[in-house]
């Protein structure tokens, strides 16, 4: 029996190539990767009324209408709009409810810091700022369960990119129409949590990395005007860290550049890259900004911030198990540390590892860290589905990427601010714990092996 030749291998492999399809990188895999505004708005009309909520959300805590327009500030919109969200996700038909591990982390941690308010040193605070806590579980919870198709996660992204430039883009305009000088203020964004100038940098550092790695994803699908424009979300949001005038948010921005533009390869290009990157940031700080900088760990508010961590360190020690009670650092220490308040009265610890230790104690604190490393393992899960071939046009790898620049510039920049209850690190887990939902989804549809 004679057997067919079978063609020299060099020809095979020729002939496999030719018989595949010519994949044209400029043609989206998702056709709202062009960013055309009727393309998505008809997708977002078709999301629901749960997703119109949660979008809402963002916009009411994000660019803050009703403080904008005081006539609409008669009534709590953020807790309304999401009362709406969950009345529309439970009228939703086809999904059913998920709680993951993330999810049960999420509920752990709050147990614990409800748990410590029975046990508080002054009750009273801790009950009175408990909506603080359990708020994020709302939060949380809604956007994992309305954000979980590709679609719905980039019209979310789309609109929480909007709302920080729209924050990003203003106040990059007060610190250039002041000369770029540095003031004592730095500058603040609207009334709630980015009030404060150094809570507002550190929102710059979450928006900031997202935009820059989404922005670089969809550069081969958008226009060129529509890709100048998105790259001044980054470059805004930098310049707003660096007129807000906030130590710890200004070298949280300068260990960003390292995944961003260095991503983790060592080279002469890369090396030269962040050089320059970096002088140009420690050039674009005022002189008096660099001043601070020289008299870190000398002047009144370094040396006071220094005693609340060694005090909050000792109070942690002390009451182990559930800490001092949630909320109750500022009580405690006014009552027990006076002679170490060189202030009139004193303040959070300025550390969200402190914060959370003395509010809930060791078994609160280790919830925390495991949600932080919660959010690692939910990237690099992404990541994983990422490098498979059919995954590598979806905007997975950039998102996650984004995300994980943004929890280290909240993690540095958190060690000398007390914002462990702010939406920072909350709604960051949320998309991150939704990225990973949709990779998976993803995946299976492509009939890819789990990972």
């Amino acid at each position: 029996m004679q057997y067919p030749m079978r063609p020299p291998a060099k020809a095979q492999r020729a002939t496999d190539v030719a018989s595949q399809p010519v994949v044209d990188a400029s043609v989206p895999v998702n056709p709202l990767y062009s960013l055309k505004p009727g393309a998505l708005w008809a997708q977002f009309k078709k999301e629901g009324f749960a997703f119109w909520m949660i979008c809402g959300y963002i916009i009411v805590e994000y660019v803050r209408p009703q403080s904008i327009i005081p006539a609409l500030d008669v009534l709590p919109w953020g807790l309304l709009v999401l009362l709406l969200a969950l009345i529309g996700r439970l009228f939703e038909k086809g999904s059913a409810w998920l709680v993951d591990g993330t999810g049960w982390l999420v509920l752990l941690f709050n147990l614990v810091v409800l748990t410590s308010c029975f046990f508080a040193q002054y009750p009273d605070y801790s009950w009175a700022n408990i909506k603080n806590c359990y708020y994020w579980v709302i939060v949380f919870f809604l956007i994992v369960n309305i954000v979980n198709t590709e679609s719905r996660l980039l019209l979310f992204l789309t609109v929480y990119l909007l709302a920080c430039a729209k924050v990003s883009f203003t106040l990059a305009k007060v610190w250039a129409m002041r000369g770029f000088a540095f003031t004592s203020w730095g500058l603040q964004g609207p009334p709630g949590f980015m009030a404060n100038s150094g809570e507002l940098a550190i929102q710059m550092l979450m928006y900031g990395p997202l935009a820059l790695f989404l922005t670089l994803f969809l550069r081969p699908y958008i226009s060129k005007w529509k890709f100048r424009v998105m790259m001044m979300m980054p470059i805004t949001a930098a310049m707003v860290v660096v007129g807000a005038s906030s130590r710890g948010a200004q070298v949280a921005l300068g260990y960003q550049l390292y995944p961003t533009l260095l991503k983790g390869r060592l080279s002469v290009r890369n090396l030269l890259l962040i050089g320059l990157a970096g002088w140009a940031l420690f050039a674009a700080i005022p002189e008096g900004q660099k001043a601070r900088f020289m008299s870190a760990g000398d002047d009144q508010t370094s040396q006071q911030r220094l005693i609340y961590w060694k005090r909050g360190i000792e109070m942690i020690k002390e009451h182990p198990v559930l800490g001092i009670g949630y909320r109750n650092f500022l009580p405690y220490f006014e009552r027990h540390y006076p002679q170490d308040m060189f202030y009139s009265h004193a303040q959070l610890p300025h550390n969200i590892f402190i914060e959370v230790g003395t509010d809930a104690g060791f078994i609160g604190l280790a919830c925390f860290l495991a949600l932080i490393l919660r959010t690692g393992w939910l990237a690099s899960r992404v990541n994983r589905f990422a490098r498979h071939p059919e995954m590598a046009r979806h905007f997975l790898l950039p998102i996650s990427r984004g995300l994980m620049a943004a929890l280290w510039g909240f993690l540095i920049a958190g060690q000398f601010v007390t914002v462990s209850y702010y939406p920072y690190f909350w709604i960051n887990l949320s998309m991150m714990a939704c990225l990973a939902n949709v990779a998976a989804k993803l995946a299976a549809q492509k009939g890819l092996p789990p990972r």
